[in-house]
């Protein structure tokens, strides 16, 4: 059937347009019980951007895949970034069932076993001497408990931040954070929370031996600028690479910010939440860059694909607030998300999941570029580990409209990703993808894109 072409909203940096043409035609295609289901959702629940109405009823994920109630299987190439161990791991679910028939909950004043093994845990594997760990029920709430302690340990308030960067929908989050779908009409935000531009290697000047840095860095200069009129800067917050456009800064854009950081006493803040464990091809994202900050964020991946769970882990130096509640979350110390992490973790480490990722990521990248290099709407390729994906233009224009349609095709086909920015198909598989479902899902995503956008011309040399 024929689709209505209808452009997204330009700033849906954080996912596809619910909203959309092409969600219209989708629905008309679900059977009766999935959009019975589907109304009850929108009859109860308040509805959002991005979310209501939402796009199918699920009743089981597992390993590198989920089902539909209408019977429709699709590989899992969002997963909102917590399968990292596969959906239903086995080892988890264990993990969890034998948790909750001793200790299935610890009332705050109390630690349980779980939690101490996970935060030891962590502390063994976080790089550099990130050794104290907290843990929280989300992302977001991590990400305020990370600006507390940044304030407790300086003294200051202030912070620098990335435009475009996403850091949780709470009020403090979307302070730093540098989206307007999440600021905007909100009202006033946290003060003193500056942005810079995000980094794009894109823009770089490079040298005649293919090396960054003829401007300089001018991308990190400009953080050391800001730091020097104000003065006061208690943390610089950052994703370590942009997880849903899969924008890697420049080479030593890190190391010039945590030199920057060091001589004007702010700290350096990196939320992994959506990259962590295993996602780029190394254990922590910031592994990439030769940098250890002061205070690293963990989350989504980090309850085993099953429970919500995150944590900050700082050096041992930042262990200032005693007097003070940094976070005081009633399941901060869950034994049964603890269990669940734990269980995650080891399984990761156990299957070789990070090298895996990192190989299979190359084969991504190759796949498609055989694919697709040289496709007119196909302007850049590009990622790291199992976080990678195609950015799309037309005439030198996002192309919006194509994404969206080449999205819908691809849901229909068997393989679900995210759309981001608009223009950006991110995709994040399981890390126990095979390679014949990664070629699977290579094939069906290139399918769309010829039928959407026409044929290739050819990979490019």
């Amino acid at each position: 059937m024929d689709h209505p072409i209808e452009t997204p909203p330009v700033d849906l940096s954080e996912g596809d347009s619910n909203l959309s043409g092409n969600r219209q035609a989708w629905e008309k295609d679900l059977d009766d019980s999935t959009r019975e289901w589907l109304e009850r959702d929108a009859a109860v629940f308040l509805h959002q951007s991005l979310s209501t109405p939402c796009l199918d009823v699920l009743t089981e994920c597992r390993g590198t895949g989920m089902t539909a109630l209408s019977g429709r299987r699709m590989l899992d190439f969002h997963g909102n970034s917590v399968h990292q161990a596969g959906h239903a791991n086995p080892e988890v679910l264990a993990a969890v069932r034998a948790q909750l028939e001793t200790l299935p909950f610890c009332p705050r004043r109390y630690t349980n076993q779980p939690a101490v093994r996970l935060a030891e845990k962590l502390a063994a594997i976080c790089p550099g001497d990130l050794n104290r760990v907290l843990f929280a029920p989300g992302g977001t709430s991590a990400v305020g408990m990370a600006l507390k302690l940044a304030r407790a340990a300086t003294g200051r308030f202030k912070t620098i931040s990335m435009w475009d960067a996403f850091h949780g929908a709470s009020l403090d989050a979307i302070s730093v954070g540098g989206e307007a779908l999440f600021r905007r009409s909100i009202g006033p935000l946290l003060p003193g929370t500056e942005h810079v531009p995000p980094a794009d290697p894109r823009e770089c000047l490079w040298d005649p031996n293919g090396r960054c840095g003829t401007c300089g860095l001018k991308c990190a200069r400009y953080i050391e600028y800001v730091m020097e009129k104000e003065g006061d800067v208690a943390a610089v917050i950052a994703e370590p690479i942009r997880c849903t456009r899969v924008n890697p800064p420049p080479p030593g854009y890190w190391q010039a910010v945590r030199r920057a950081c060091d001589r004007h006493g702010a700290l350096l803040i990196f939320d992994e939440t959506a990259v962590c464990l295993g996602r780029t091809g190394r254990m922590f994202a910031c592994e990439h860059e030769g940098v250890v900050p002061d205070i690293l964020i963990l989350g989504k991946g980090l309850g085993g694909g099953v429970f919500p769970l995150a944590a900050i882990a700082a050096r041992e130096g930042l262990n200032v607030g005693q007097e003070m509640a940094l976070g005081h979350y009633t399941h901060e110390k869950n034994p049964v998300a603890c269990a669940a992490g734990l269980a995650g973790i080891e399984s990761i480490e156990k299957n070789g999941l990070v090298s895996r990722s990192r190989t299979l990521g190359r084969s991504a990248l190759d796949g498609l570029a055989a694919r697709l290099g040289g496709h007119p709407l196909v302007d850049d390729i590009r990622g790291r580990g199992l976080l990678f994906g195609l950015e799309l233009k037309r005439d030198g224009r996002p192309a919006a409209s194509e994404a969206d349609r080449i999205m819908y095709q691809c849901l229909r086909d068997g393989l679900s990703f995210k759309l981001s920015g608009g223009n950006f198909l991110t995709l994040t598989p399981a890390l126990t993808i095979t390679a014949a479902e990664l070629d699977q899902a290579l094939d069906i995503l290139a399918d769309a894109v010829t039928s959407v956008g026409g044929p290739s011309a050819g990979p490019t040399t």
